[in-house]
């Protein structure tokens, strides 16, 4: 079965309900208030099935000026509109305004019902016909079926069925891949079942027990139940009118506005860009930075109108801007909007969301405009390469670029591959994947040989900087993963070798000046004469006059000639005296054949400061290993 909604649109006391009313035989005014005053003021629901497999739900929309609002809420979902307009007052102010409304959500497909024929002549009815195809040309609505209709006599209730029917074959309907979205309309309460909300699925299907997650709030709950057109169901379809039953969430905590998605699948945004279309008949220009109502879908939000390209907007033009939300909604790639005024409410204008998380952007910036561009109009292909090359240094996530371009995972790959096969972007983490374009690749390589250099010159007696060490010094915006790439990327370039824990210049070793030389001399010098037991590095310190961090450049130099010997970080010796030690070491084990920590101390005269590092560095260089709490040979000697 096709499953489709039809809205009707058109100016109050048009007869929208009672049309409605004359094909389905349902009322769709519910509210005491409708019924006394005979106008709608909610939104109103019907449900029409159609030989060949086709099930309308219908959308009764308010007609008065003051419940636009509401209509609003009702068009995002329609397939099909059905233009209601009187056949004894013609076009009047709603209809302009619901027909411009239709129009700037992207409605494609429709007819018009020409109400109350039995109320007039024919000569009249022709020229009221005449003077709406005259009045839709231009229009998204021109050349469609005129069918005059009387909800009270029955007059033209099956030839309008027929042109439905018809219609049909022209709609493609609503996405039946991907995840379900269905923005709330209604909320109430069923005794015995809580909560129940009801809202047209706009993509996907929703099956009973799947968990769900109410957007913007954040309410995570269950399906407990489905109902489409009065029916129980086990699965929700794109296209259809739901009423679902939300298990686990208060109906205090969900409203009109909010929207049902798969828990833990979709964020929420408050920056989008997007194609602004203002309206012709819109009354002035519209100018930087004003303040409008946003709708879509069922949100109402106010927004802040940032125009990228321009100061001011003129009626009949369009542009690209960004719209900064008060507060969080969720807005999908693709989703129409239209917005209004405060006061005298309005419509001016309305568009498609481009990017719903775009990056900060300058104003008139040709590189932001260049990505809209691509966005609107490039392939998809294109589309990402702009939005990886924006994010400059920092790079995307295969997810952020799911929820900017709305593209599935499996369109996503097929559009990243040939950018991955050209290099024109790299992926630099495998999980989660993140890709950055190839300048930013570029950059972060020179950028980290620039810090290699840099450091070599400032610390001329060290033969490279530690991984860590360069690592910490990738931009601040950029992503430490980075780091394993870019370094494989220089080694390949031959402008850096990876040694162990060391990054060095290739060929390069540390060199000392004459100075630098000569406190060297005074460094093995006082490590000399402590023999056994050598000075410590705070001592070192005091008796040369040397900040420590030098004078450890200093030591871990003459560890790297063969003139000192590191211990453990605070412990250095000379070669000669530490020889010695060695010296007696080797030879006790190979007449005993094994030596405690005592033993060794008695053997050497040092204290537990120096004889505990040295016994677990003989461990290090091979020399002895460890067994229990006794020392043996490693190997012959």
């Amino acid at each position: 079965m096709k499953h489709l909604i039809l809205g009707t649109a058109g100016h109050i006391d048009h007869g929208k309900t009672s049309l409605v009313k004359a094909l389905t035989g349902i009322d769709t005014d519910r509210l005491p208030e409708e019924k006394a005053r005979g106008i709608t003021i909610e939104l109103g629901f019907a449900h029409l099935e159609l030989p060949g497999g086709i099930e309308f739900g219908i959308v009764d929309v308010p007609g008065h000026e003051r419940f636009v609002r509401a209509m609003v809420a009702g068009v995002g979902g329609m397939d099909l509109v059905m233009l209601v307009i009187a056949a004894d007052e013609g076009v009047m102010p709603q209809t302009r305004e619901h027909l411009e409304i239709c129009q700037l959500l992207g409605v494609k497909n429709g007819l018009v019902a020409l109400t109350k024929q039995d109320m007039v002549d024919p000569e009249w009815l022709a020229l009221v016909t005449e003077e709406v195809r005259e009045y839709l040309a231009g229009s998204f609505l021109e050349g469609a079926p005129i069918v005059p209709v009387s909800s009270r006599t029955g007059a033209g209730i099956e030839e309008l069925k027929g042109v439905l029917a018809r219609l049909t074959t022209e709609v493609e309907g609503k996405k039946a891949e991907g995840p379900f979205r269905l923005p709330v309309d209604r909320v109430f309460t069923i005794s015995g079942f809580g909560t129940v909300v009801t809202g047209t699925l706009l993509a996907g299907e929703v099956k009973v027990g799947a968990e769900v997650e109410i957007l913007p709030s954040g309410l995570v709950g269950r399906v407990r139940g489905i109902q489409a057109h009065g029916r129980r169901e086990e699965l929700g379809l794109a296209g259809q009118r739901l009423a679902v039953n939300l298990q686990g969430i208060d109906h205090a905590g969900v409203a009109r506005g909010d929207v049902v998605v798969p828990k833990g699948l979709y964020r929420t945004t408050r920056v989008v860009d997007v194609r602004l279309d203002y309206l012709k008949s819109a009354p002035r220009e519209l100018k930087h930075r004003t303040s409008l109502r946003l709708h879509s879908a069922t949100y109402e939000v106010p927004v802040k109108v940032i125009l990228l390209d321009r100061d001011v907007l003129k009626p009949g033009e369009s542009a690209f801007a960004q719209l900064r939300l008060d507060h969080p909604v969720l807005l999908l790639p693709g989703d129409p909007f239209v917005l209004r005024t405060y006061s005298p409410q309005a419509t001016l204008g309305g568009g498609t969301v481009l990017d719903p998380f775009p990056p900060r952007r300058r104003r008139r910036s040709s590189e932001a405009l260049a990505l809209l561009q691509a966005v609107e109009d490039g392939t998809e292909s294109e589309k990402i390469r702009l939005m990886v090359a924006t994010s400059l240094l920092s790079g995307l996530s295969f997810e952020e670029l799911t929820n900017r371009t709305g593209m599935s995972a499996r369109k996503l790959d097929a559009a990243l591959a040939p950018l991955l096969t050209s290099g024109d972007i790299v992926q630099m983490v495998r999980e989660p994947r993140i890709f950055l374009a190839r300048d930013a690749f570029v950059t972060l390589g020179e950028k980290l040989y620039g810090e290699l250099q840099a450091y070599l010159r400032e610390n001329a007696m060290r033969d490279g900087i530690g991984k860590e060490e360069l690592k910490s010094r990738i931009p601040r915006r950029s992503d430490p993963r980075f780091f394993g790439p870019i370094l494989a990327s220089l080694e390949k370039e031959g402008k850096a070798v990876a040694d162990r824990e060391l990054v060095k210049l290739p060929g390069r070793k540390g060199e000392t000046t004459v100075d630098q030389a000569g406190l060297q001399s005074r460094i093995e010098a006082a490590l000399q004469k402590g023999g056994f037991e050598p000075p410590t590095i705070k001592e070192l310190c005091d008796a040369l006059a040397c900040p420590e961090k030098a004078l450890l450049d200093h030591l871990n130099f003459l560890v790297r000639a063969g003139r000192a010997a590191k211990i453990k970080s605070d412990v250095f010796y000379a070669p000669e005296p530490l020889a010695a030690i060695r010296e007696k070491l080797v030879a006790r084990l190979k007449e005993k054949g094994e030596i405690t920590p005592p033993e060794f101390r008695e053997l050497t005269g040092l204290s537990r400061k120096f004889m505990i590092p040295l016994l677990e560095f003989f461990d290090s260089i091979k020399v002895t290993i460890r067994v229990g709490d006794k020392r043996v040979l490693r190997k012959v000697q």
